[in-house]
């Protein structure tokens, strides 16, 4: 069974069509993450409406930086309410290249992971511009679960997440980018997962993305890593079964 650990399924360019994408994906498991508390409503009437669908709520570092620390309490405590109706808890991290104000970012996160940790659910991590950053501060909180999605960080970190005992999920881009393609290459199969992020990050430039689509990125580690795309499938769903369920 395939697995597309984060996408965002609420995001409107599937407004139109989701019961066909979802259909295309019927015979995989595909992880929608919320990013605010409007993202994290429809994300978890997804999970309710088709049954191979899984919740993971979160607030996104952007998102949080608009946010009164009211509003990020509030929103903690909705995903505590819903615990037993999640996944994971996502999509949170820190984002350095497009927002602001990096003190408060690392303490927004480390307020959301102190909170959070005891539901003993994996936490799946943005990281743009802050790639290391993100890591020193889950080494500094000793999280157990952790899954690094879309990591672009240098292969230092990359080896701190492996030593850690964390994840990283592979994006459709892989099909286009030596990076992950490399981190393929060197991180080994039982810490490696599959995502979309779709709609975002498509095998294609310039093409809408969806959970299905991890079928391209199956090929490349199998490839990569000269195992049959079959028994690739089963590892990735052992090692989805082991960090999710």
């Amino acid at each position: 069974m395939l697995v597309d650990v984060h996408c965002h399924l609420d995001h409107e360019l599937f407004s139109k069509d989701i019961d066909e994408v979802i259909e295309r994906a019927k015979d995989m498991i595909a992880i929608t993450a919320g990013v605010n508390h409007e993202s994290n409503l429809n994300v978890l009437k997804l999970s309710k409406k088709y049954e191979n669908i899984k919740a993971s709520l979160g607030i996104y570092p952007l998102d949080a930086l608009e946010m009164s620390d009211k509003e990020i309490d509030n929103e903690i405590q909705f995903i505590k309410k819903n615990s037993k109706n999640i996944t994971a808890i996502g999509e949170i991290g820190l984002d350095f290249k497009e927002g602001k104000n990096r003190e408060r970012q690392l303490k927004i996160l480390t307020n959301i992971v102190n909170e959070l940790e005891y539901l003993n659910k994996p936490f799946i991590v943005h990281s743009r511009g802050a790639e290391k950053e993100s890591v020193e501060l889950f080494e500094q909180l000793n999280v157990k679960k952790v899954v690094f999605h879309c990591f672009q960080g240098d292969f230092s970190v990359v080896k701190r997440i492996e030593d850690n005992g964390w994840m990283i999920s592979i994006p459709c881009i892989v099909v286009r980018s030596k990076h992950f393609q490399n981190i393929i290459n060197e991180v080994k199969l039982s810490q490696l997962l599959t995502e979309t992020d779709s709609p975002f990050l498509s095998a294609e430039s310039g093409k809408r993305n969806e959970p299905f689509f991890v079928i391209e990125t199956i090929k490349i580690i199998s490839r990569i890593k000269k195992i049959d795309e079959d028994e690739i499938n089963k590892i990735l769903f052992k090692n989805y079964q082991n960090y999710f369920c």
